[in-house]
């Protein structure tokens, strides 16, 4: 299976949720929102589960651009389906790579 990847920008981070489902279960989650710049709906809303997970987002600032590995997953309940984005890690994206000048020799010998 080929990883879904995304790129944009960190526009959104919520608290750490303290989650308990009917069974008495416990887990973390945290939810984190990225601008994809495109056209149309370019906010998506990724979360991370577990204490491990939850703490990824704590290396990054608001604006920073990210590249974000995720899985989509849908659960069925009452003929309605609810869908998950979520994310298991996260890059910074370096956009300060220096550019080189493409300059041919016979640039210099040009009278003008």
């Amino acid at each position: 299976m080929n990883n879904l990847i995304i790129t944009g920008k960190l526009v959104k981070v919520n608290p750490i949720e303290n989650i308990e489902n009917k069974d008495g279960r416990k887990w973390l989650k945290r939810n984190f929102v990225v601008d994809t710049n495109k056209e149309f709906n370019s906010n998506i809303c990724f979360q991370l589960f577990g204490e491990d997970k939850v703490k990824l987002i704590d290396n990054f600032n608001i604006g920073d651009e990210i590249e974000v590995y995720f899985n989509l997953s849908s659960k069925e309940f009452n003929n309605r389906y609810y869908h998950n984005v979520d994310a298991w890690r996260l890059n910074k994206i370096d956009n300060n790579v220096t550019k080189v000048e493409n300059k041919s020799e016979t640039d210099d010998e040009l009278p003008f």
